[in-house]
């Protein structure tokens, strides 16, 4: 430990760290629906023979069901579910996955979207009602609802039981209360996401969710130390250019950036590519897993073996991640975690 999937879930995200502590935490879920079991068989046959076409390995037509997956690597329980913002790339299957799973904390913000969807939506209205009736507390599932802001502290996340610091390594560093009310008055719920930084052994991880500019002004103003020369990202709005500032990129430098599935024209390659960062893509790797237990570094697998041979002429399977070794990454900064 500690180890962190960011899965191939189409166009949406999932996001999950199996602690030191043994707890497990998930960030968004999507395509967690009823499991299909012939489709998810013969899609992950295909997937091993696929041998990619011009750097296009195509895993985002082979999605994962986050709860096969999961039961697959042998957790059974979540301790902490978190919902980024109220998209449903976000959100998609959240019912079958807390049916599933009964995670003990949920982490939301106090957004107001309502939704409804028309026939033909590749989303259901009971995901939805389900969500809702979470942020709401109308549901009868038995799980702490947490809504935490920017410097947040608390037993368990960033504290031990005696309420020192540690604990799970987790710090929010978005929102702010001001920023989810500004989100809640104009309607687009991007900057109100949770953004997460996850230390553990000396590592830095960020989750960006889907923040957007007035979240990273907000952060680089507050959390400057804390971004600065980080080894992870997983990246805000899963790589989209969106039309935004970049800038953050300068501070954070990360070693690596997982992407998640879009169509390449409206990826931000170019941002990373001219700062000379380093990126992997679901579309190419399938599922990426970063594992820190060695506090030199951290290594980096991925799902599909084409791409990570494609990389690594010597990858081996690694039973225990159940993945092809792609790289190691050596530490970006010696500082350890407090």
């Amino acid at each position: 430990m500690p180890i962190i999937h960011f899965l191939n879930v189409k166009q949406g995200d999932c996001s999950i760290i199996e602690h030191g502590s043994g707890r497990v935490t998930v960030i968004d879920v999507c395509n967690a629906g009823p499991i299909d079991i012939v489709s998810e068989t013969v899609d992950a046959s295909f997937a091993k023979r696929e041998k990619g076409i011009a750097g296009n390995f195509k895993q985002k037509e082979y999605p994962v069901n986050p709860v096969s997956y999961l039961k697959k690597h042998g957790i059974d329980s979540v301790f902490r579910f978190v919902a980024t913002h109220p998209d449903m790339d976000h959100l998609d299957g959240i019912k079958h996955f807390f049916e599933t799973f009964e995670p003990s904390n949920f982490w939301d913000t106090n957004n107001n979207e309502e939704k409804t969807f028309e026939e033909g939506s590749p989303f259901n209205q009971e995901d939805w009602d389900f969500y809702k009736s979470l942020r709401d507390a109308t549901s009868d599932i038995a799980v702490k609802r947490l809504t935490l802001h920017s410097g947040a502290r608390g037993k368990y996340y960033n504290q031990t039981e005696e309420g020192k610091g540690g604990g799970d390594g987790l710090s929010i560093l978005a929102p702010t209360p001001e920023l989810v009310t500004n989100a809640n008055e104009c309607g687009d719920y991007n900057d109100c996401s949770y953004v997460i930084l996850y230390r553990c052994n000396g590592l830095k991880v960020v989750f960006g969710g889907d923040s957007h500019d007035e979240t990273w002004e907000h952060i680089l103003k507050t959390h400057e130390e804390d971004v600065s020369d980080i080894d992870l990202l997983i990246a805000p709005h899963h790589g989209r250019d969106s039309g935004r500032s970049y800038d953050f990129l300068d501070v954070l430098k990360p070693k690596m950036t997982f992407f998640g599935n879009a169509n390449s024209e409206h990826l931000a390659y170019d941002k990373w590519n001219t700062r000379k960062l380093a990126f992997i893509t679901n579309n190419q790797a399938g599922c990426m897993i970063a594992d820190g237990e060695d506090k030199t570094g951290m290594d980096i697998y991925v799902t599909h073996e084409p791409f990570a041979k494609s990389a690594n002429p010597f990858t081996y399977y690694s039973e225990i991640h159940k993945a092809y070794f792609y790289k190691s990454l050596a530490k970006a900064r010696a500082k350890s975690a407090s």
